[in-house]
């Protein structure tokens, strides 16, 4: 399907959207929105001169029971680092429409309103010297990459400030809706220390939102715990034989030797090498879903550029975006499509920035950080009471289940043992038994762990359903 097929709706949005200015001492944004108020959508100044693009949605569903659940709001975290919540979270995986710009029978805005956000961690695409910096429609200005967040710390600083601003006091509506956090990726880094970082405002009363929960999917919380169970799963899965177990196990404990002395920016330069061995080893295998080939990756090739390839330190780090865009056939690609048709519809997004798959830059802010775990910090979430969900797909080799679950034992939460031995029950979707098991939960007190059966990193895209049903049972959804 071409761009010029698209719902009657959006063509009617794109030329009514209203545009309204919000002040406050800390920040000014400038945002849009439908005429019935189910869109609003706008800019956040986070810091001097960082501006941060929001959407949000509200659920035609939504349920007002004063007396039982409140309907909640569910804040998406894209992972990448550097990947775009409003483009991919929102049209490829959970939002109203999908990128064919058709509705999405299983989005989640059935159980809750949705707040997509593009962080301040990226780059895009640059059109002349001054073109602004950042991810997806947010952006610094001046082209200065000092300006974007380096740590994952800064990041959810910027978060956190976006959240003030939008929960300000007059917003009784956000403020009566509690907020879950939801991630995928790399953004479940970001998910815990901004959790962390909104409930210290929240205490300190900058923040008037109520924080319900977090929910980590296929999350990057243990990058040693990740590439060390790489090796061994696809050996079971016969993608390895023993020379490549030996090779992938070598650098995976290269790299938790690493991890230890605090070596993260070499820890990273080992992942790279890991990665091309992997590649070389199980003949392009997919990071995102262990049945398949990498998609990106040309069978074609001559060996030298193939040997290119796996050398290459920018298809690493594009590889998480790039597999997303991958799955988009409409015409002009999924950058077409949010440089034309949703750009015409917000109308706030400025002349000289363009949206665009996550670069290099993101990788080069966040370095740092990149390799360093956030475990300590799942660990005080639990210890403050929060719930914590921890979902994974049964496909992904990236963030794979024995990895997952292996830094979860890491864990100095009290109620770890009884999680540990608490039994795993069956959970099934459409058609019940008949159609079979389609994910097991384990929980504990304020822990849940889910997985999810037939399906890779991106468990919305490939699952739905489970998905689905997994986010009302963790959000409370008062639409059941």
């Amino acid at each position: 399907m071409g761009l010029l097929v698209r719902p009657v709706a959006l063509l009617i949005y794109c030329t009514t959207a209203s545009l309204f200015f919000l002040t406050s001492s800390s920040a000014a944004a400038i945002a849009g929105g439908t005429p019935d108020g189910s869109e609003e959508w706008g800019y956040v100044q986070v810091r001097p001169k960082a501006h941060m693009f929001w959407w949000l949605y509200r659920s035609p569903q939504r349920v007002n029971n004063k007396g039982s659940t409140p309907w909640p709001t569910v804040l998406w975290l894209q992972g990448g680092p550097g990947a775009s919540g409003v483009g991919y979270g929102n049209f490829m995986e959970i939002g109203p429409l999908d990128t064919n710009l058709k509705p999405r029978p299983s989005t989640w805005l059935s159980k809750a309103d949705l707040l997509f956000v593009d962080e301040l961690n990226g780059a895009m695409r640059w059109q002349w010297q001054d073109n602004p910096v950042g991810t997806g429609f947010s952006y610094v200005e001046g082209g200065d990459r000092t300006l974007l967040a380096r740590t994952d710390a800064e990041a959810a600083t910027d978060l956190t400030t976006l959240l003030s601003q939008l929960y300000r006091s007059n917003n009784t509506r956000l403020q009566g809706s509690p907020l879950y956090i939801v991630a995928e990726s790399y953004g479940g880094k970001f998910a815990v220390t901004t959790a962390l970082a909104a409930l210290k405002a929240i205490h300190a009363g900058r923040l008037a939102a109520s924080l319900a929960g977090v929910a980590l999917g296929n999350s990057w919380i243990s990058p040693e715990d990740s590439v060390l169970s790489w090796g061994p799963l696809l050996y079971q899965v016969s993608r390895l034989d023993e020379n490549g177990l030996y090779l992938s196990d070598s650098l995976a404990q290269q790299i938790k030797a690493q991890v230890k002395a605090a070596q993260f920016l070499e820890a990273e330069n080992t992942w790279q090498s890991l990665e091309s061995i992997i590649l070389e080893q199980a003949n392009f295998i997919d990071f995102y879903n262990f049945l398949k080939d990498d998609s990106s990756s040309d069978a074609n090739l001559e060996q030298q550029q193939r040997q290119r390839l796996l050398a290459s330190l920018g298809q690493s780090r594009r590889r998480y975006s790039g597999y997303l865009s991958s799955k988009v056939t409409t015409e002009g690609g999924f950058e077409g499509i949010m440089n034309t048709v949703i750009r015409d519809k917000l109308r706030i997004i400025p002349k000289n920035v363009t949206w665009s798959e996550q670069s290099d830059d993101v990788f080069e802010a966040l370095a740092g950080d990149f390799m360093k775990p956030r475990i300590l910090e799942v660990d005080e979430l639990l210890n403050l009471g929060l719930n914590v969900t921890i979902y994974s797909g049964q496909l992904d080799l990236i963030c794979a289940t024995k990895g997952t679950l292996d830094w979860i034992q890491k864990l100095k939460w009290d109620g770890l043992k009884n999680f540990t031995n608490s039994r795993r029950v069956p959970l099934y979707c459409s058609g019940g038994e008949a159609a079979g098991t389609q994910a097991f939960l384990k929980s504990y007190k304020n822990l849940k762990f889910y997985w999810i059966l037939g399906a890779g990193h991106m468990v919305p895209i490939d699952n739905p359903c489970p998905a689905l049903k997994m986010l009302g049972d963790i959000i409370q959804s008062p639409a059941q």
